[in-house]
């Protein structure tokens, strides 16, 4: 198991904010040397720390204008009616996150359409067409001032 000390969170503080950084950079903005640098994120890949990386998109750039925040709830809260819900949500392109959660709804959606118009398409036709849901609260996103995804 990867060690949790502080040069350690440091190396992914560092690859958080930039996955494509060089070892050799990555290593001088941590204080290692590069061989020990590697040896440790080879670490942290290997015991599942880091799982990946990935290309962070604009999403205004690829024509995606309206985000919402959807609360969903199930009338019927069986094993079979989550995964029927989970299955239609994972096909559908507009969910980019779905969330199973505690409390008085049994999901929070995250959903990216081109404008108003497409996201009554998804709601209409995806969300209003699943026999479990009994509830659709949306929220708009209208701003994000802090977003560590981006």
């Amino acid at each position: 198991m990867a060690k949790n000390d502080k040069i350690n969170q440091h190396i992914l503080r560092e690859l958080t904010r930039d996955g494509r950084l060089s070892n050799l950079e990555l290593a001088d903005r941590v204080g290692l040397s590069p061989s020990a640098c590697l040896r440790r994120v080879q670490e942290l890949e290997r015991d599942g720390v880091i799982t990946g990386y990935r290309a962070v998109l604009d999403r205004s750039a690829m024509g995606i204008g309206f985000v919402t925040y959807i609360g969903v709830s199930l009338g019927e809260h069986t094993k079979d009616a989550q995964a029927a819900f989970e299955q239609a949500m994972s096909a559908a392109p507009e969910v980019v996150e779905c969330h199973n959660i505690t409390g008085t709804i049994e999901y929070i959606l995250r959903v990216e359409c081109a404008d108003l118009p497409s996201y009554k398409r998804f709601h209409t036709d995806i969300l209003g067409t699943s026999p479990f849901v009994t509830g659709i609260t949306t929220y708009v996103v209208m701003g994000s001032p802090k977003d560590l995804r981006a």
